[in-house]
């Protein structure tokens, strides 16, 4: 058996270890098997098989994955934070196999080829990415050749169900204020999206209308090829604890244990869950592909990282590495919820409230599964009067980092026909959402261990609105701002929901409304007082959220620069480890990250194949 939640007695050593089932892991894993079918590999993931489970299958259920009862997602619960209002921010990370891309929202982006070219490592420029982006896709959308995959195992479509009626309602609110469609935001060959631009939304569903996540296009296929690969084995809900390491420091194995979700009863497979941990060892390499908040916790476990933190931790040191668990990176995202004259069949605000029988959409497989509510994304910069408007040390920083490079925006703004949670104890209604995030905050957080076991909770802070001139929360208020105005254009606006926006005075022009109908005639854009700038940002410190875009713990960066890993993704001060996935990154991208993390799965494949001989 290829695929298994207990370990097998003889299971004591492979070639290789790949350390994470992830976005990222999964992709590796795969390419590395096709290679060289002949050379052992296992796959350790801390949580369960993802096949055929309908909660990840279908995309109309992506909001499963949020609910705070997922068994589907791990929760990093951050430390109280100032600049927050004191919050402790929770941040989701895929817990399943598949990792992100079984339960992400499935919009399909890529980084701008500026944001590449910045991250300055040889080999991993823009230009010499984009054949990888290619190698995984099967592109249905508009756009060039050159820039996109016609032959890769994810399928990158439109979804089976679009709601016409809003998108082009969308699109046509967002041209009224200077933002026209864009054939191709994502062809990553350098064109300005200056002002900005919308386009049609793009997704990880196939045509059939099923979530194209890395397992079920990567892992599954190859276990289930009836013994080509029967080398590739994947053990599930099993955490790996630390790597081990002999006298010169090369990695030569893990220690890991059953996940402590999975130890109250008994295994799929086999007798009852055990603790103890187990060693499995590894001939050739050690991968390690936890995620950026895994990856790092791993490494400093196994004595990798701040002489300083693992002495607090009670970890001996292996290898000096100052820059494991720091420059951390997210999105700051905020979903604003409308009141919309939708039609009942143009939401999925029914099926989250429990008024459509899911299993009656699936037995007669409904077009509405193969949906994630977002028929429209846009990369979208301020104008100059705006970029005044924010002050003289925003003006700085847009003048050095966004003026000369046109292909960089402030923001990305996606539509979402629902409310943006739990719709069950509200009205009955139809609701218009937006969504929108700041693409490149300056702000920086850390994640480190607090003690040897996989159990200790981790030492993490998000650092969100902490950079130091106050430029994160001045995008994140001019992206409210925007995304208002959109909204505010809209045919189908009815008005605020109030409870999900600041609570502007009752008698500002910002105040909240609600209406009978759309605002007629010429809309002019609200004028906030800055009275109401300061309503903005303190809510916006209370109401911030994550946008699950974790990155950059174990950069790729010169060692004197706190890089963790090298061009080739090994790990300074040991040998025969890697680290793979989205930790790596030294700096943002203006995406949502799901292409980035197949894109450094299939860099990473060809380093790996081409440095073992494979």
């Amino acid at each position: 058996m290829s695929l298994f939640n207990t370990i097998p007695n003889d299971l004591d050593e492979v070639d290789i270890i790949i350390a994470g089932g992830g976005t990222a892991g999964c992709v590796l894993a795969a390419r590395l098997s096709d290679a060289s079918p002949n050379t052992s590999i296992l796959v350790v993931e801390g949580g369960r098989n993802n096949r055929g489970d309908p909660s990840i299958v279908h995309p109309a259920l992506f909001l499963s994955g949020i609910a705070p009862t997922s068994t589907t997602t791990l929760f990093y619960k951050g430390a109280a934070e100032p600049s927050l209002a004191g919050r402790e921010m929770v941040v989701p990370s895929g817990g399943v196999l598949g990792g992100g891309s079984s339960i992400n929202l499935l919009t399909y982006s890529r980084a701008q080829k500026s944001d590449l070219d910045a991250w300055g490592v040889p080999g991993w420029t823009a230009d010499e990415l984009v054949p990888y982006m290619k190698k995984f896709e099967t592109y249905h959308g508009p756009g060039k050749a050159a820039t996109h995959g016609d032959s890769g195992p994810v399928h990158v479509t439109g979804g089976t169900f679009t709601a016409s009626h809003s998108k082009a309602d969308f699109i046509q609110a967002a041209d009224r204020l200077g933002w026209p469609l864009s054939r191709d935001l994502q062809a990553v060959d350098g064109s300005a999206c200056s002002p900005g631009a919308v386009q049609a939304n793009l997704r990880y569903i196939g045509e059939d209308g099923t979530r194209q996540d890395a397992a079920h296009r990567y892992l599954h296929p190859r276990l289930d090829d009836g013994g080509a690969h029967q080398q590739l084995r994947v053990l599930t809900e099993h955490q790996v604890v630390r790597v081990l390491f002999d006298g010169e420091k090369r990695a030569v194995g893990i220690e890991c244990q059953r996940d402590s979700r999975f130890l109250d009863g008994d295994a799929v497979d086999g007798p009852a869950a055990s603790a103890s941990p187990r060693i499995i060892m590894a001939r050739r390499l050690v991968v390690v592909s936890c995620g950026a908040l895994g990856s790092p916790l791993v490494l400093e476990r196994s004595g990798v990282g701040d002489p300083a933190v693992l002495k607090r931790a009670g970890v001996p040191l292996v290898a000096d590495v100052l820059g494991v668990g720091l420059n951390y990176m997210d999105h700051h995202v905020l979903a604003c919820p409308y009141r919309s004259s939708l039609e009942p069949d143009e939401t999925l605000d029914a099926l989250y409230a429990g008024r459509i029988d899911m299993g009656a959409l699936v037995a007669r497989r409904d077009p509405l599964l193969g949906w994630n509510a977002a028929d429209v994304t846009s990369k979208l910069r301020p104008s100059e009067d705006d970029v005044d408007a924010m002050g003289e040390e925003f003006r700085d920083v847009w003048d050095r980092d966004f003026k000369e490079r046109p292909d960089r925006p402030l923001a990305i703004i996606t539509s979402l026909n629902c409310f943006p949670g739990d719709p069950s104890s509200l009205p009955v209604a139809q609701f218009m959402s937006a969504s929108s995030f700041t693409t490149y905050p300056y702000s920086r957080g850390h994640i480190h261990i607090t003690g040897p076991r996989a159990t200790d909770p981790p030492d993490f802070r998000t650092g969100f609105f902490t950079d130091p001139h106050g430029v994160d929360v001045k995008s994140s208020m001019w992206a409210y701002k925007k995304q208002r105005e959109i909204l505010r254009r809209m045919a189908v606006y009815r008005g605020e929901w109030a409870p999900g926006h600041p609570p502007f005075a009752s008698d500002s022009p910002a105040a909240c409304v609600e209406r009978e109908g759309p605002i007629a005639g010429e809309v002019k854009n609200i004028a906030y007082t800055r009275e109401d700038d300061a309503v903005l940002e303190k809510w916006l410190r209370e109401n911030v959220q994550t946008t699950w875009h974790s990155m950059g713990t174990c950069k790729m960066a010169p060692r004197e620069e706190r890089g963790v890993v090298d061009p080739t993704l090994s790990v300074y001060g040991v040998q025969r480890l890697k680290v793979v996935d989205l930790s790596i990154p030294p700096s943002n991208i203006a995406a949502n990250t799901g292409s980035a993390a197949f894109m450094v799965g299939e860099k990473a494949a060809d380093l790996i194949i081409a440095e073992l001989g494979l």
